[in-house]
C-alpha cells in the first residue's frame, strides 16, 4: 500500500510519501526499485497516490502530456480536471469502472494529495474534492500519520515539511505496508 501526508504551515505546503511497493504478502523496498518517489510533478502542483503502483505512472502519463486541460488552484477545478481524467482512465488506461452496489457513482478507484501554490487538497475515488487548512493524510498509515502530525503541528521549530516527513516516518514505524526512506516536496504558498 502506501501512506502520503500533506501539511499547510507558515506560508508553506508540502507533501510526503514513503517508497514501498507491496503486492500482497511480498514487498519492494527502495533498495531494489529505481522509480520508487510517489510523488508526481504536475507544473507547480505535487500529486502523491495511494492504490496500485500503476496510478503513479498514469499520474505522469496524463498530466505530463500538452495540452491537457489540469487545474489544480481550487476545488471547483480540481474537481473539473478530475471528471476529465476519469473519462480518460477508462478511455486511455482501461480502467475497471465496476461500481460496489452501494456507490452512487463509479469509482476511480485511488485517493490523490496535491500541494501546490495554492494550498493543499484531496481528491477521493469518487472525485470528492477537499482543500486542507492544515494536514491530511491517506492509504495505509492514515490513522498513524494523522496523530503524528497532531502531535507535531504546533511545534514551532518544525516546517511543514517537517512535519510531512515525520508523519510518514511514524507510519512506517508501525505500518507493514509502509516503508523508508521517505521523500518529500515543499513548495511556497501564493496566499
Amino acid at each position: 500500500m502506501t501512506t502520503i501526508a500533506v501539511v499547510r504551515k507558515n506560508g508553506y505546503a508540502a507533501i510526503a510519501a514513503d517508497t514501498l511497493t507491496k503486492w500482497g504478502t511480498g514487498k519492494e523496498s527502495a533498495a531494489y526499485v529505481a522509480n520508487n518517489s510517489k510523488i508526481v510533478k504536475a507544473g507547480d502542483s505535487y500529486l502523491g497516490a495511494s492504490g496500485t503502483a500503476t496510478f503513479k505512472l498514469i499520474l505522469r502519463d496524463y498530466f505530463g502530456q500538452r495540452g491537457v486541460p489540469a487545474r489544480f488552484d481550487s476545488t471547483i477545478n480540481l474537481f473539473k480536471t478530475w471528471q476529465a481524467f476519469h473519462a480518460t482512465l477508462k478511455e486511455r488506461y482501461y480502467l475497471v469502472a465496476v461500481n460496489e452496489k452501494d456507490d452512487s457513482l463509479e469509482s476511480s478507484k485511488f485517493d490523490v494529495l496535491i500541494a501546490n501554490p495554492h494550498g493543499i487538497f484531496g481528491v477521493g475515488a469518487h472525485r470528492t474534492v477537499q482543500e486542507y487548512r492544515k494536514f491530511y493524510a491517506i492509504g495505509s498509515g492514515t490513522d498513524l500519520a494523522l496523530g503524528a502530525m497532531y502531535a507535531a503541528y504546533d511545534n514551532s521549530r518544525l516546517s511543514a515539511e517537517q512535519v510531512a516527513r515525520l508523519a510518514i516516518e511514524a507510519a512506517a514505524e508501525f505500518d507493514d505496508a509502509t516503508g523508508l526512506p521517505v521523500t518529500s516536496q515543499a513548495i511556497k504558498l501564493r496566499r
